[in-house]
This record gives C-alpha cells, sequence and structure tokens, in this order.
C-alpha cells in the first residue's frame, strides 16, 4: 500500500466506534465504520481505493453465502497495517473471533505474496504444476480458519475485476498466479461463481488476443443460438414428462477459458466444440437415465464415438454421468451438434460438491482428458474443507467448525529464503528442510535462521515461516541426527538418506582397503600395469570398486587373482613359434659368483622371485636348510622379510674374478604391445640378435593389449638395458622393462 496521514489514535477510534453505534449490534456496519477512517484514503497498489475493494469484496462474499463476520473481515483485514497491536485492538472492539479472522488473513497475504513473487529461478521443482500444487496446500495448511480462504480469493476477485473495468494492466505474474493457483483453490472448495469468473478474467489478462477470438466467436449468432436452446431445453423437459420421467433440464454456460482449454487438450478448432450448446438433464433415479437416453437418441441423430456410459463404468474419481452428442434434423439433414448430459439428483450433487467435482481432470492441462483419478489423502482432507464450507454457510456467523485446524496436521509449508515453497511433515526442522532442498545441503547443514532468527537445528517448524540454512564448505552429517530421542530428523527420506552418507563412508573405507590389497599383489607380481578394471572383468565383477569392495571384507581370496595373473603356458602358432632353448646353466642359476660377507663356503641360490644378476646391488638372506637367498636389493619380497627377521639379513657381493666366465644369470622381462600377428617372433629375433639364450616365455592378451614375459639368460644385466632399447623399436611395443 502507498503511505498515508497519521491514523486517527487508538482510543478516539474505538470511543467514536462505541458512540456513533452504541444501538447497532450488526458487525458489518460496525467493521467499516471502524475502517473508515483508517483507509478510506488509501491505495491499492493497483490504484484501487482500499475502502471501495473492501466493500466489493464484501459483497462478493455475501453472494456466494459467505457469513457476517466474514464480510465484516474484509474491513478489519486492510487495517491491521495500521495498528501496533491489531489482534489486541480487533480483539477488544469486535471479540476474538474477528481478531484471529483479520489477523489470520494479514499473515496469509503476506505469505502469499512472498511466494508467488518468487523468480522461476527459485523454485525447488522442475515440474510448475507440482510447485503450484504446493503453493495451493501452502495457502489451505497456513489458514486455521477456512474464511480466510474466503477472504482471499474474493479478494483477488475484486482485483481483476477492477482492472478489467478501469482496462488497468495487470502484471503477468498476478495474473498467472489467479489461473493456476486462485482459480483451482476455488473449483476444489466447490465456490463455482468465482472459479469460473477467476479463470476467465485472468485468460483475459495472460491471453489478451485469444481470449477476444474466442468472445468473438461466441458473440457471432448468440441470440440466435441461446433462443435455440431455450426452445430445445423447454421441449426436451415438457417431452420427458410426457415420457413419465420427471426431468430437470438446464442449460450448460460455458466460459471462454473452459473452451479454449478443451480446444487445446483435445486438439478441436471452435466448430468442433460440441458443448458450445449443451444441456444437462438431471432425473430423480438411474432407470430414468436411460429411459431419457433413449428417447433423446429417438428424436435426434447419435454420434456414437461421442458416447461415454460413466454410470455403469464410473470415472476413477468416481464422476458418474451420461454422456451423449446429438444432431439435430434441420430440413431433413443432421447438424447442429449439442451435448447432453444426464445424471441423477444424487450423481449431480455429487459430481458439483463431492470429491468427484471437475477439479482432477480439469487441473490436469491439455493431458487432463484422457483421464485422472482424484484420489488420496490429499483429495480427502480436501472433501473435509468443502464440508466446513456448507456449514460455515448454513451457519451464517456462527464461529468457525474446530475441526477446520486440524485437516492438514500431518504437514507443514515452508520457505526458502527465495520465497519457494517446501512441504514437510508436522514437526519437520532445518535439518529436515535443508535435506528437501538438496541432499548435499542437508549434509553440510551447520546452522538455521527462521525469520532471521537464529535456533537450534531441532527447532520444531511452524507454517509460513521463512528458514535460511548455513553450511559448511564440505563434510558430512552428525551421528546425533539419526538418535530419535534427539529430534533432528523427522522426514523418513531426510533419514535415510543422512543414513546412506554414513553407509557410504564406511564402503569407502572398505574399497580403500580392499584397493590396497589388490595393488600390493600385483607389485609384488610385476603386474603393475595391469588395467584395475579390466582385471575386475576377468575375474567377474561389474567394476574395480566391485572387486576391492569384497577384498576389503575378506571376502574374496587374493589367491583368485595370482593364478589369474600367472596363466599356463601360452601355445603358440606356427607364426609365432618359438624354440625355447634350454638354460646354458645345468642347474638353471650359477653355483658360484656371490660371496658372503665375513664367511667362508656358504651354500647361496638366487631368489627366483626378484632374480638378480650382476651387476646388480644384492642382499643376502639366511634361509632354512637352503643357505643363503640372494634378493635384487630393491626386491619387494626382500623388504618384507627384513621387517619381519632382520636379524637374519646377511651382506653379499658378487664376487670379483671368481666366477665362471660362461656363467650366465636368468632374468625376466616384462613387454607391453599392441597384439598383432607376428609379435612374439619379431621381440625374439631381437634376443637372438643379442646372443641372449630365451628360456621361458609367456603371453596374454587383453582387449587388444599383449601381455608377455620373456626370461632370457644374461652374463651381465648392465648390458640388458640396451638390448630393452631395442625390443622397445618393434613395431606394436609400448614398454619393455625388467621386473
Amino acid at each position: 500500500m502507498k503511505s498515508t496521514p497519521p491514523a486517527p489514535r487508538l482510543p478516539e477510534l474505538i470511543a467514536v466506534t462505541a458512540q456513533t453505534l452504541p444501538e447497532q449490534a450488526n458487525a458489518l456496519v460496525r467493521a467499516r465504520a471502524f475502517a473508515e477512517p483508517l483507509i478510506a484514503d488509501e491505495m491499492l497498489d493497483t490504484g484501487e481505493n482500499t475502502l471501495a475493494h473492501a466493500d466489493a469484496v464484501a459483497d462478493i462474499l455475501r453472494t456466494v453465502g459467505g457469513s457476517e463476520a466474514m464480510q465484516a473481515a474484509s474491513y478489519l483485514v486492510y487495517t491491521c497495517d495500521h495498528l501496533n497491536r491489531p489482534r489486541e485492538v480487533i480483539a477488544k472492539a469486535f471479540g476474538e473471533n474477528f481478531a484471529d479472522l483479520a489477523v489470520e488473513t494479514t499473515q496469509l497475504m503476506r505469505v502469499q505474496r512472498l511466494s508467488s513473487a518468487a523468480d522461476a529461478s527459485a523454485q525447488l521443482v522442475d515440474d510448475p504444476a507440482a510447485q503450484t500444487e504446493n503453493v495451493r496446500k501452502m495457502l489451505l495448511a497456513f489458514s486455521r480458519d477456512l474464511r480466510v480462504v474466503m477472504l482471499r480469493l474474493a479478494s483477488r476477485l475484486q482485483t481483476l475485476r477492477f482492472c478489467a473495468a478501469s482496462k488497468t494492466p495487470v502484471s503477468p505474474r498476478l495474473a498467472r498466479e489467479s489461473l493456476q493457483v486462485f482459480a483451482p483453490l476455488a473449483n476444489r472448495l466447490g465456490i463455482w461463481q468465482i472459479k469460473w469468473e477467476l479463470e476467465d478474467l485472468a485468460f483475459r489478462f495472460t491471453e489478451p488476443d485469444t481470449y477476444k477470438q474466442v468472445a468473438r466467436l461466441l458473440d457471432e449468432k448468440r441470440t440466435e443460438r441461446e433462443a435455440n436452446m431455450e426452445l430445445l431445453r423447454a421441449t426436451l423437459e415438457a417431452d420427458l414428462t410426457a415420457q413419465g420421467v420427471r426431468a430437470t433440464v438446464q442449460g450448460r454456460p460455458k466460459h471462454i477459458y473452459s473452451i479454449v482449454k478443451k480446444m487445446r487438450g483435445k486438439s478441436l478448432s471452435f466448430d468442433q466444440l460440441f458443448d458450445i450448446r449443451a444441456l444437462r438433464v438431471v432425473v430423480p433415479s438411474v432407470p430414468d437415465c436411460y429411459t431419457a437416453l433413449a428417447w433423446v437418441h429417438s428424436q435426434f441423430v447419435p454420434m456414437p464415438e461421442e458416447f461415454d456410459d460413466y454410470i455403469a463404468k464410473p470415472k476413477g474419481n468416481g464422476y458418474q454421468s451420461l454422456h451423449t452428442v446429438v444432431q439435430q434434423l434441420v430440413n431433413g439433414v443432421p447438424c447442429l451438434p449439442i451435448e447432453i448430459q444426464i445424471r441423477t439428483q444424487a450423481m449431480h450433487d455429487h459430481a458439483e460438491h463431492g470429491v468427484a467435482a471437475h477439479w482432477a481432470y480439469k487441473e490436469a492441462g491439455a493431458k487432463g482428458y484422457a483421464g485422472v483419478s482424484a484420489s488420496g489423502e490429499y483429495d480427502a482432507k480436501i472433501a473435509v474443507l468443502r464440508q466446513l464450507l456448507a456449514w460455515e454457510r448454513d451457519l451464517s456467523g456462527a464461529a468457525p467448525h474446530s475441526g477446520s485446524a486440524d485437516v492438514f496436521s500431518d504437514r507443514i509449508y515452508v520457505l526458502t529464503p527465495d520465497a519457494a515453497v517446501v512441504e514437510l511433515p508436522a514437526g519437520g526442522t532445518a535439518v529436515d528442510f535443508a535435506y528437501s532442498v538438496h541432499t548435499n545441503l542437508g549434509h553440510r547443514c551447520r546452522g538455521a535462521k527462521v525469520d532471521g532468527v537464529q535456533v537450534p537445528l531441532n527447532t520444531p517448524l511452524q507454517n509460513g515461516q521463512t528458514i535460511e540454512i548455513t553450511a559448511a564448505k564440505e563434510g558430512g552429517p552428525s551421528r546425533d541426527w539419526l538418535n530419535p530421542e534427539l529430534g533432528y530428523l523427522v522426514s523418513h527420506r531426510a533419514r535415510a538418506k543422512a543414513r546412506a552418507w554414513f553407509n557410504a563412508m564406511a564402503l569407502h573405507s572398505t574399497v580403500a582397503r580392499g584397493r590396497e590389497a589388490v595393488e600390493k599383489l600385483l607389485q609384488r607380481e610385476g603386474k603393475t600395469a595391469t588395467k584395475l578394471d579390466d582385471l575386475a572383468s576377468r575375474l567377474g565383477f561389474k567394476a574395480a570398486d566391485d572387486l576391492f569392495e569384497v577384498v576389503g571384507k575378506d571376502e574374496y581370496s587374493l589367491r583368485n587373482i595370482e593364478i589369474l595373473l600367472r596363466p599356463p603356458e601360452p601355445v603358440l602358432s606356427p607364426d609365432d613359434y618359438l624354440l625355447l632353448k634350454k638354460s646354458r646353466n645345468p642347474d638353471s642359476a650359477p653355483k658360484g659368483g656371490v660371496l658372503v660377507v665375513g664367511v667362508e663356503s656358504l651354500l647361496t641360490q638366487l631368489a627366483k622371485c626378484c632374480k638378480p644378476a650382476p651387476p646388480d646391488a644384492i642382499r643376502g638372506f639366511i634361509t632354512r636348510g637352503q643357505g643363503v637367498s640372494i634378493h635384487r636389493a630393491d626386491c619387494s619380497n626382500f623388504r618384507e622379510m627384513e621387517v619381519r627377521n632382520g636379524e637374519r639379513v646377511i651382506e653379499v657381493e658378487w664376487g670379483r674374478g671368481q666366477q665362471d666366465a660362461a656363467a650366465v644369470y636368468p632374468v625376466d622381462v616384462a613387454v607391453q604391445a599392441a597384439d598383432r600377428q607376428g609379435l612374439l617372433r619379431d621381440i625374439s629375433e631381437v634376443f637372438t640378435k643379442a646372443k641372449m639364450n630365451v628360456t621361458g616365455v609367456q603371453t596374454q592378451s587383453i582387449k587388444g593389449t599383449a601381455w608377455m614375459t620373456f626370461t632370457v639368460e644374461v652374463a651381465d644385466a648392465a648390458r640388458l638395458s640396451k638390448v630393452l632399447g631395442l625390443v622397445s623399436e618393434v613395431a606394436g611395443v609400448r614398454s619393455a622393462r625388467r621386473r
């Protein structure tokens, strides 16, 4: 509202009301007199005078059967912004009932205004229909008194009426909100007069060109059409009565927005719409429905493809009626399609006021005409609200029914700082809210403000509050949140997300442990170049992490991996045939050539795990019964033995001039290459030309990559590096190294 002159002092206002109207018990007159000095010179954002707006709202409420208290509240609502303690002041002048009604409506106006002003980018859901539904639920849930919703609906209708009459532009947001929130809400509550007018007025502003086009089509031959329909209605009613069927026949008014929705929903042109001309026949019983149908089909030309028997086969929402489209005969030629609905009075009441009213398929948009069920807990609560509205009209001024505060007691609706609506279970906390907005925000939630005030994270939230979350840059939930006695989490969904985080952390630790064990094995086997995902696939796992998980849980033996890594000797093709020669050393390892420092004539043997050869740096390990085992200084097995039994390590060195000049030493060479025909032969030729005896070959091919291990005899390991350089130059070879 715009700024206004200072309002009269409160004591003076109450005194004037009491003195000038002492004999008037009429709350409506008293409320207007109370509000007039405060709002008579006020203007709303639309430019409408506030007092005139309140007068019009009261009149709308009167036409739909609203009580005197509701009409009086239309004035008191606009006084709240001018009173320091509105609840206390209004209660003193009019009673608690009026005070609650005025203050609750003012609060709802504030929350609804914030929600509707949220930018599209602030919405929490991708589907606008779902977000709109949340707003509708919030409107009902936040209103403890159903009359509050009635006041808001009437106020919005008057705003649109004023803008249409004064040709004042309406913002797209306000028009869209009227069409998507207020009209469907009126529809659900069965307030049909307000619903239809809200839709047509809002549509007039959202799509003015389409509105004018349809309005022009309706205006063409309107007088002729209405006269024809009235004649047809009277004739049909009289003829059915003559047939012994007591029938009430009514015309069905069509509204512009409804016409456009059906045209779009069924992809029809205006000329293809059958229910521009429509009648509804209400009869006492089900047999009368079929008697009336038979007579209608005998007098007109039925269109079989447009007939639906919703009595024999009701819609999913319980709706029942006979729908038929017939054509009048003009000069013997069928034309002028007419839609006729036939139902009992009970079916009519159910369709107009029960849970099965048109809202389910009318609000479903273009897809709704395929059939939508009106079922579920929320729909049942809507039915309760409709009954409360009927009681409100019947009581006409009595206090609102106490049950109206409880129908949505299991859910609350709160707002983000951007005014998007979030639905939570009753008693939900800031942590529940954070998880509802985003799982990651829930994990990192560390603090919360409710309406700008810092509160503990386990504080139960209330309808309409604005929640702001303080989050850490990284981290996870607290285990205290899973303790139900501490009250941090009420939502089962949020609790499941927090529990999933801890499960994921435990799994991460298990996978890391399994990865370490597998990589250690690969290093020991000299297979560090093996791709882990390929290894897992060959072992029957979908991914490497699946393998690591079972290894980390000690549910899978590493022996299985060792067997895979040590395949049987390959069967060579003729193209790759290679004659493996016997070792030049009869016992496959030289006996001499190694001196044990400080000890003479001690039995030594070269370790098979690392296969040392001069001039490798070597170390010795005293075995049980087999003398000293000679290892390369960088051997991983030796390092482990040194850690466990350091006292059995002994210094050794290659002998100078003592070893046999013809002695050779077996070493393993690992080659990785792109697999191809003749690869093994080409690599072997390099060793042959270098006069290196090949005594063993192992090959394995995985997805086009060949992994080869050659055992060759060398007199000097230093010369091997030059030969490996030559192997690397062979076509397709990616790496060649000593193991």
